[in-house]
């Protein structure tokens, strides 16, 4: 038997009745992730744990690579039930890991199973969860039925084919698909393979030469998403760059579609001049932009030459870009070219420098305009939820932030945003149980619920 109890996380009985009362039976709406549309669509039966649980989700490769495994139990060519028994092995000791609460909730959620996840039960399970499968006719759209999501924002780059979301708006799913915009690949100018990203944004829209041209493909792309019901936006960067001069970034585009090799200097210079426009793109068009700052990627070139990108070799980079993102910020605000803005932070040294920051370009136009996002990737766990949650409510305003997003590749991921409302819960109960707060267990229920779902549906225009 799991260790599980209904009142996990929830440290007093004010917090269980804020949950079980108001947050619990909240649907979700999942603004941020990276399930790939195609696996939605087709929704084909799964054939064992292992590819619901395990393929493809980094968090647990990185969990196992701490351990120690050799990566033919992670990535390699070992058996499905081999990797899937590595993992159990590993999850066994990892107290106080995120994953070593998400994986068992994970099993209890979706496979009805509640035997404890260690090396000794890792048989068990596997069989327990491969039955409970096949009789149950396991597919990606009945994990996300069960759930209770709502919407799902995928993330998709600027060139991708679009035809597989108007195909899910034709089905009876119980939930709307729908594309985020991302123009990373044609942001990263000094990437291998740059010259072929442009090619194929060319190949949708027209020739693109220059930075007229650019600009014209990237609106014109975007037009396309809005048709199929995007109203957010991505731009992830390690830091924001200063904004550079438009004909110094056009130098910098010219090079690297004629296949030369960019500087940092000059990726840096491209960044901040792209970065200014795609934020006045969004603008015109109301597109909540969603901005990832603070992640180092690709640390081990070893292993991105042999796994390839997004494989659980990133890390927190301590990159300070504070001024430049109050400069991009004041400027847009300037022209009134400033969108609704959630930004993601991933070093929490930043926390309360960044929600400063963005409290000082709120207006009417929505509540809560430009949002401090939720603690995020390396961050959604307890500690920095909790802290997350200290910074919000010291230096800005909880009764309008967005709330969870789960930004995975896992169709399992949806019990973090139960892992996130007890938290939530458990930290105004406390705060209600020592009288620092309002006693209307029935107005804090609203906030609560507004903060599970209401928010994130209104501010991203859902309903």
């Amino acid at each position: 038997m799991s260790y599980l109890k209904d009142n996990f996380l929830l440290t007093t009985k004010t917090a269980e009745k804020l949950y079980f009362n108001y947050a619990k039976d909240m649907p979700i709406f999942d603004y941020h992730c990276h399930l790939p549309e195609t696996q939605l669509l087709e929704n084909a039966e799964f054939n064992d744990i292992f590819e619901i649980w395990l393929k493809g989700d980094h968090y647990k490769w990185r969990l196992m690579r701490n351990y120690g495994i050799d990566e033919e139990y992670i990535t390699g060519d070992k058996s499905n039930k081999e990797k899937f028994l590595t993992y159990c092995k590993v999850l066994g000791t990892a107290f106080g890991n995120p994953l070593y609460h998400w994986s068992q909730v994970e099993l209890k959620e979706f496979f009805n199973c509640e035997i404890e996840i260690n090396q000794e039960n890792a048989n068990l399970i596997w069989d327990w969860c491969n039955d409970y499968i096949k009789l149950n006719h396991i597919t990606p759209r009945s994990l996300i039925e069960k759930s209770n999501v709502t919407h799902i924002f995928t993330t998709n780059e600027i060139f991708d084919d679009l035809t597989t979301f108007e195909k899910l708006a034709k089905t009876d799913y119980k939930f709307k698909v729908i594309p985020a915009f991302r123009a990373d690949k044609i942001m990263n100018v000094e990437a291998k393979g740059y010259k072929g990203f442009v090619e194929k944004l060319s190949s949708l829209t027209h020739p693109v030469i220059d930075m007229d041209s650019l600009e014209k493909a990237i609106e014109i792309r975007l037009n396309e998403f809005i048709k199929v019901g995007t109203t957010a936006a991505d731009v992830a960067l390690e830091r924001v760059c200063p904004i550079a001069d438009r004909e110094q970034a056009e130098k910098v585009f010219v090079k690297a579609i004629n296949g030369e090799q960019v500087s940092l200097a000059e990726s840096e210079i491209f960044k901040g001049y792209f970065t200014y426009f795609l934020f006045k793109l969004y603008a015109k068009y109301d597109i909540a932009t969603e901005l990832h700052v603070g992640a180092m990627r690709n640390n081990n070139t070893k292993m991105l030459n042999k796994l390839g990108l997004d494989t659980g070799y990133d890390s927190i980079s301590d990159a300070n870009s504070i001024y430049n993102m109050s400069r991009l910020f004041d400027r847009l605000d300037g022209e009134n070219s400033l969108p609704k803005t959630i930004v993601f932070n991933l070093n929490p040294k930043m926390n309360t420098e960044i929600m400063t920051l963005i409290g000082s370009f709120q207006s009417s136009e929505a509540r809560g305009k430009l949002q401090y996002g939720p603690a995020w990737w390396f961050l959604d766990n307890k500690v920095g939820m909790e802290k997350h949650l200290e910074d919000l409510t010291a230096t800005g305003h909880l009764g309008v932030f967005v709330g969870m997003l789960t930004d995975s590749r896992s169709l399992l991921s949806y019990p973090r945003h139960h892992y996130f409302r007890r938290i939530l819960c458990s930290y105004l109960g406390g705060m209600m149980e020592k009288g620092e707060m309002t006693q209307d267990i029935e107005f804090v229920g609203k906030v609560v619920k507004d903060i599970c779902y209401n928010n994130a549906i209104n501010y991203l225009k859902m309903n």
